[in-house]
């Protein structure tokens, strides 16, 4: 007798590669979809919404007339930016601290993440950290009070602790000082944002693969050729997405700091950048146009900074988009 035998027969799965329409998946996903409303409507009326303002660059804008009945002018405003004496100061002072805010703010979370990612003391590493930390939180307003405290003639800490050490006969006015003023304005940035800014950076480390320390340390590897051989090129992609948006916002020398701290006659010529000139101009002598145009020009040249270091990172093999 002959025998029979029978397999079952495989089943066959259809996938549908055609997505469902836009409409049904926010509908299944309507929970995650509502939650995220809050957060659109936040950018909508606060970064959106103000961008109508950029008319008035392209008008002499009368508060009265509004936008519609206002004169156009065309390029005036930017010819008159342009041609001010107080184009190539202004745009000289913001490149130069911008580029001193990144070349020394830039590296100092880096430096400071890879230096507590080596404390194995857990209870040392959450009091450095806690320090570091909170002069984030803190306003400008209470910083510059800090730093015109420490840097004053009458008691002043560094004054006194200069004198103490005999490397200066009297006080030193710092903050009248244009040659002390980018050193200064610098250091009190680095300070305030170094900490925050190491969060992003332990936790990259903190995904890092242990196994590869493990491995280079049988092979004998030391700490330091641990940090620039794995623990550098694997937080390299964290790095770079951050140093595209540093560099798209090179232009952004800072308002708050600036104001506070060099808010005088004596240090216009060192502190005056392009948000402070804008606001001066803008807001105090009520030259709207003008200060909105001075704005968009900003822009454009931060939107262009932003797009060419994108292209330039997306060559090495990571961008933003």
């Amino acid at each position: 007798m002959e025998r029979e035998t029978s397999a079952a027969a495989p089943t066959i799965v259809r996938i549908s590669h055609k997505e469902k329409p836009l409409w049904k998946r926010f509908i299944m996903q309507w929970q995650v979809q509502v939650m995220i409303l809050p957060a659109l409507a936040l950018i909508l009326i606060f970064n959106y919404l103000p961008m109508y303002g950029v008319l008035m660059s392209f008008q002499d804008y009368n508060i009265f007339k509004g936008f519609f009945d206002s004169e156009w002018v065309g390029t005036k405003h930017f010819e008159a930016f342009f041609n001010s004496p107080d184009f190539f100061r202004v745009l000289r002072n913001t490149v130069v601290i911008s580029l001193l805010k990144l070349c020394i703010g830039f590296p100092a979370p880096i430096l400071l993440a890879l230096m507590l990612n080596e404390v194995k003391n857990m209870m040392f590493k959450r009091v450095i950290q806690t320090i570091s930390y909170l002069p984030h939180f803190l306003s400008w307003v209470i910083v510059s009070g800090f730093v015109v405290s420490l840097l004053s003639v009458d008691n002043g800490s560094v004054n006194i602790l200069l004198e103490k050490l005999n490397l200066i006969e009297k006080p030193i006015n710092f903050l009248s000082l244009p040659e002390y003023f980018w050193g200064i304005i610098v250091t009190t940035n680095v300070w305030k944002e170094v900490g925050f800014a190491t969060i992003v950076y332990l936790a990259a480390i903190a995904g890092v693969d242990q196994s590869m320390y493990e491995a280079a340390s049988i092979d004998g590897a030391s700490k330091f050729k641990q940090i620039f051989l794995i623990t550098l090129p694997s937080i390299m992609p964290v790095v770079i997405i951050f140093l595209i948006l540093n560099i798209g916002s090179l232009l952004n020398a800072g308002f708050d700091d600036l104001l506070l701290l060099g808010n005088s006659a004596m240090l216009r010529d060192v502190a005056d950048v392009i948000d402070t000139y804008s606001y001066r101009t803008g807001i105090i002598n009520k030259r709207y146009s003008y200060a909105a145009a001075v704005g968009l020009f900003k822009a454009i040249i931060s939107v262009g900074l932003l797009t060419m270091a994108n292209y330039i990172a997306r060559r090495a093999g990571t961008s933003l988009w």
